[in-house]
């Protein structure tokens, strides 16, 4: 018995292993809805560039332990993000459209020690994590851009060698 390759996909089945979100809306909206989402992205650049945290000059100095600003910035969101969680299971707040919010268990692996060390190296070396990359790039820093593609370009080389990463 021979099984037809053109009608046995399973892209979803497997992607859907790997999905992180939990959360899919299920409540359509129109597409000129994600304006507001523009317009948060927009305010919340201004705010990194306001504060100095996408600056690679601030960033060398948490690197180089000279500084206590980005300690105090990373820590503060730190704190603020574990009382969201705390607070979002307590009281079971659902989302804008009335879903429930699900926050599924993680387990720890040692593929995050590589990682995180892969990422921090990254950071250091480029004065730049992924979020504020574009607020840089708006910023002026066109230097920037060659770190955006060398993300991507990492992003598709992991697509490409996760299979055989250890677990």
């Amino acid at each position: 018995m021979t099984i037809n390759k053109k009608y046995n996909n399973t892209d979803f089945e497997v992607r859907s292993l790997d999905a992180i979100c939990k959360n899919q809306e299920t409540v359509e909206t129109p597409m000129w809805h994600n304006v507001k989402y523009l317009l948060f992205g927009i305010a919340f650049g201004i705010v990194l560039i306001k504060s100095e945290v996408v600056s690679w000059f601030r960033i060398q100095e948490m690197f180089r332990l000279q500084s206590f600003h980005m300690f105090g910035v990373i820590g503060s969101a730190v704190v603020v993000g574990a009382l969201s969680v705390f607070l979002i299971k307590k009281l079971k707040i659902k989302s804008i459209q009335g879903e429930e919010i699900i926050l599924p268990e993680k387990t720890f692996n040692k593929g995050q020690i590589y990682g995180g060390l892969i990422f921090g190296f990254g950071w250091a070396m480029t004065g730049a994590c992924p979020g504020p990359l574009f607020a840089q790039l708006g910023y002026g820093a066109m230097a920037t851009a060659v770190t955006i593609l060398m993300a991507i370009a990492g992003t598709w080389v992991y697509g490409l060698i996760r299979e055989k990463l250890p677990a």
